[in-house]
């Protein structure tokens, strides 16, 4: 005996059998699909008591190919890169990793010094730290209780 999968609600809904199977399979396959989806690198962003924490990766380029600007509040990061074809007797059915440009941009918090920012690529991560402004660092101290 040989089960066979049957989805009523597409069959119904179909103006002839098989019709949305046709574009179904056009649609999903992995040349169209692949060109659908943005390619920015993900991005962490933390903060600790002196400064906040931006961790984007993008591993594959060199520290040369980014360019950070402060322009205001806001913070971009941008990569601009040049294809190369060195592949000279290989021929690729699929090539999937390659950012050949992209841009991210973070609002900064008014507790930002715009002034103290580094910036760090390693290990294919992108790491920058901003440091707070003095008096927007969290200031602790004990409390006597009477």
């Amino acid at each position: 005996m040989t089960l066979v999968k049957f989805n009523s609600d597409k069959r119904n809904n179909a103006l002839l059998p098989g019709f949305n199977d046709v574009f179904e399979s056009v649609f999903n396959d992995t040349f169209f699909s692949d060109r659908l989806v943005t390619r920015v690198p993900a991005v962490n962003i933390s903060e600790s008591a002196d400064n906040y924490h931006i961790e984007l990766a993008a591993p594959g380029l060199k520290k040369q190919d980014f360019k950070l600007n402060m322009d205001r509040n806001v913070l971009t990061i941008s990569v601009e890169r040049a294809h190369e074809n060195t592949s000279g007797d290989r021929k690729f059915s699929k090539r999937e990793y390659s950012y050949s440009s992209f841009v991210r941009s973070f609002t900064l918090p008014e507790q930002a010094d715009h002034e103290r920012i580094t910036a760090a690529y390693e290990d294919g991560v992108l790491k920058i730290d901003v440091a707070k402004k003095e008096e927007a660092k969290s200031v602790s101290r004990q409390i006597e209780i009477k």
